[in-house]
């Protein structure tokens, strides 16, 4: 049976939902000279504590007015970055200037990015369950997509068509309201991590393969670049599990150096693990990285990966270490509509 006679079969089983791992039928497989190349996604929101409940109450985006810094560097390595941002940041006229003017110039792509505790309309509770978006009635979700998105056209001057759920927290009806809204792409999924203990999604049986989503299979899903390290990687959906039960071992085996799992971000991984990660990834047959972080970091003090000014330095020493490294082994930087016209040249005729 060809791939087109199967599709419907696949869809029917897998229903297309982000929240379901990918088919092999759904993968993306990018033409031989595509090449190896990256994508930088920044999550652009709000500054609030990361140790205390989720609020409503004083809201401040103070740190955008940052990121002109961090897309300096991103300019000196052609990279067109993607800032994902929030109804906060799209609905303060100051933030939203900032990011219109850089959209302007031609220098990145606006996404959005669903927080839905400070995304209108407040008719659910704000608790950790109610913070994964998709786990809202599904009017709900469809009602805050559409402020947003509506919100980030009006302050930005463009419609994006790029979506992020904060928190990953995509659910059952995610999808068919990304295709209903004119999104083209999800960047929802974050591989080997599970949030199921609050009420979220577990990523824990996907992997960072770009693949086709959606009711349709319309939807391009660009999950966030992580993968196992060390000599048992193969084994490390069975060994690593849920990431908190087995924590006494997983530590016993990261020292080891036998099995880690590693995010692609500046925040909290190491640049030598991260390196590795990369080497493991390539060496699997990705051809697409995605690194992500959160603005807050680009001022000390906002999460727990940036606290004091050292720390800053270290972060953007990070970046020009990592970025020198992508270089040197021939991977380099793609904006997301390289990386979507690359998938549908790709992809094969549908019946």
């Amino acid at each position: 049976m060809s791939q087109d006679e199967s599709q419907p079969n696949r869809r029917k089983r897998n229903q297309g939902r982000l929240d379901h791992p990918s088919r092999a039928a759904d993968r993306v497989r990018f033409d031989s000279t595509f090449g190896k190349r990256f994508l930088v996604f920044v999550d652009t929101e709000e500054e609030f504590d990361w140790n205390s409940p989720r609020s409503r109450d004083s809201v401040s985006t103070t740190t955008i007015r940052h990121l002109p810094e961090f897309q300096d560097l991103m300019d000196a390595h052609g990279i067109h970055p993607t800032y994902l941002i929030d109804y906060p940041v799209a609905d303060n006229p100051q933030s939203a200037d900032v990011l219109a003017k850089m959209l302007g110039e031609g220098h990145c792509d606006i996404g959005t990015q669903l927080h839905p505790w400070v995304n209108p309309p407040f008719d659910e509770e704000v608790n950790s369950f109610n913070s994964f978006v998709g786990n809202l009635p599904i009017e709900l979700e469809r009602e805050k997509l559409g402020l947003l998105t509506n919100r980030i056209e009006q302050a930005v001057g463009h419609r994006p068509i790029i979506y992020r759920a904060g928190r990953y927290g995509i659910g059952p009806n995610t999808g068919t309201l990304l295709a209903e809204a004119g999104y083209r792409v999800d960047t929802s999924v974050r591989p080997y991590y599970d949030y199921s203990h609050e009420g979220g999604p577990s990523f824990v049986r996907h992997d960072s393969r770009p693949y086709w989503a959606g009711p349709d299979g319309l939807l391009l899903e660009l999950p966030l670049g992580a993968t196992y390290t060390g000599q048992l990687r193969r084994y490390g959906r069975f060994l690593f599990g849920d990431g908190r039960s087995n924590s006494r071992r997983i530590a016993a085996l990261a020292r080891s150096a036998m099995l880690a799992r590693i995010a692609l971000t500046p925040e909290g991984m190491p640049l030598d693990d991260v390196k590795r990660a990369i080497d493991a990834m390539l060496g699997d047959g990705q051809r697409v990285l995605s690194f992500s972080f959160h603005s807050p970091s680009l001022a000390p003090g906002h999460t727990p990966y940036v606290r004091t000014s050292a720390d800053l330095m270290n972060f953007y020493g990070w970046w020009d270490k990592l970025l020198n490294h992508l270089h040197k082994i021939g991977v380099v930087p793609a904006s997301v509509d390289e990386v979507v016209a690359a998938a549908w040249a790709s992809r094969p005729p549908q019946g």
